[in-house]
């Protein structure tokens, strides 16, 4: 048996890099894809694999993450895998008690009322500790991967984590977590940092263990207007990306590509492309060209069809690819989802996405 060859980590070498060569603005021979969500329950393995544990003892399971993290790999040509967890696992490492609770979503059993409610959070260097459980995901998922494709380490960003913090779960007006940025502005800087703090070693800890690029969910950006988003968002996302990067230096480890990707952000979409990260997720409700003219040549775009294009026939998937694109054309470009992908699609449109993406792009020239 030949031995295997090993990159700088001990990690077996990658063989397909298209990801992280775009991710970093350089030339591909086609467009890598990948789907948010691509480990969901639209898939009968996943939705087996998880029918014995509740969510979040899923979460702390190594192995079944691992498990969860491939499945979508052995159908589907993806050209990343994104490790299996979730962005709320950041509150529960500050102390704070989560439950998923099914057909609902997350449920906080005691949310965030008061100011002096911060003082029982957990101090964010203690609370990174509480994490371990993620990086061994990490680590076992790089291994098994085999150097397939990279694994991407991901985390909310403050102001998204802050909302579930004090709705306590889902709110379709954020209108509780507003009213603390009205009336409560300092407090609100405080929980950010506290946040900030936790997720800065927690995110060079996922590098550290494996993952070899980064995504910040502010997946609540559409409910901040362009100044609250200046003024409670804006400042955190870049703090995160600039202390990851100094973190990532001073223990030695090589710089990996972060992507921002804040769901109806796009008022602030010039400024998150110069907000330290290499690309910038989009969202469907953007038109590629637009996106492209408002960012610049700098950095990467991902994205965007509309999730609930997966619905419509595979022909039609193929024609709606080929638009998309069209429209970004071939450099500097991630293909993927506009948002993540919902339980009830059918994976054989994933797979129909998947193909035309690789399809349609190596037909394209790259000039």
């Amino acid at each position: 048996m030949e031995a295997k060859q090993l990159g700088p980590q001990g990690f077996p070498e990658l063989k397909n890099d298209t990801f992280l060569r775009a991710a970093w603005g350089e030339d591909t021979d086609y467009t890598p894809v990948w789907c948010m969500r691509q480990a969901g329950r639209y898939l009968p393995e996943f939705r087996e694999t998880r029918a014995t544990q509740d969510f979040f003892s899923t979460c702390r399971s190594p192995e079944t993450c691992c498990e969860l993290t491939l499945q979508p790999l052995r159908r589907f040509a993806l050209d990343a895998a994104i490790i299996f967890s979730d962005i709320l696992v950041v509150p529960q490492a500050l102390g704070m008690e989560v439950t998923m609770v099914p057909g609902k979503g997350p449920s906080f059993s005691e949310p965030l009322r008061e100011e002096q409610d911060l003082e029982h959070l957990r101090d964010p260097a203690a609370a990174a500790s509480e994490l371990a459980y993620v990086f061994q995901a990490i680590t076992l998922t790089r291994q098994r991967l085999d150097g397939r494709v990279p694994l991407i380490g991901f985390a909310g960003a403050p102001w998204t984590l802050m909302t579930y913090m004090i709705e306590g779960g889902s709110s379709s007006t954020m209108a509780k977590a507003k009213r603390w940025l009205y009336q409560r502005p300092q407090a609100s800087h405080q929980l950010l940092r506290i946040l900030t703090d936790t997720l800065v070693p927690y995110l060079v800890g996922q590098v550290a263990a494996g993952a070899q690029a980064l995504q910040l969910f502010e997946s609540h950006a559409g409910h901040l207007g362009p100044q609250l988003f200046t003024k409670f968002a804006l400042p955190y996302i870049r703090d995160v990306a600039k202390r990851v990067k100094a973190g990532l230096q001073e223990a030695g480890l090589a710089p990996v590509p972060m992507i921002i990707f804040a769901k109806d952000g796009h008022f602030a979409l010039e400024e998150l492309a110069q907000a330290g990260y290499e690309v910038v997720g989009l969202d469907w409700t953007l038109a590629p060209e637009k996106a492209r003219e408002l960012v610049g040549k700098t950095v990467t775009l991902q994205g965007n069809l509309d999730p609930c294009a997966l619905y419509a026939s595979e022909e039609e998937i193929r024609q709606l690819v080929q638009q998309m694109l069209d429209d970004f054309g071939p450099r500097r470009y991630i293909a993927n989802l506009g948002h993540g992908l919902y339980p009830d699609m059918d994976p054989e449109h994933v797979g129909a996405f998947v193909d035309a993406v690789h399809r349609h792009s190596g037909l394209l020239p790259q000039n």
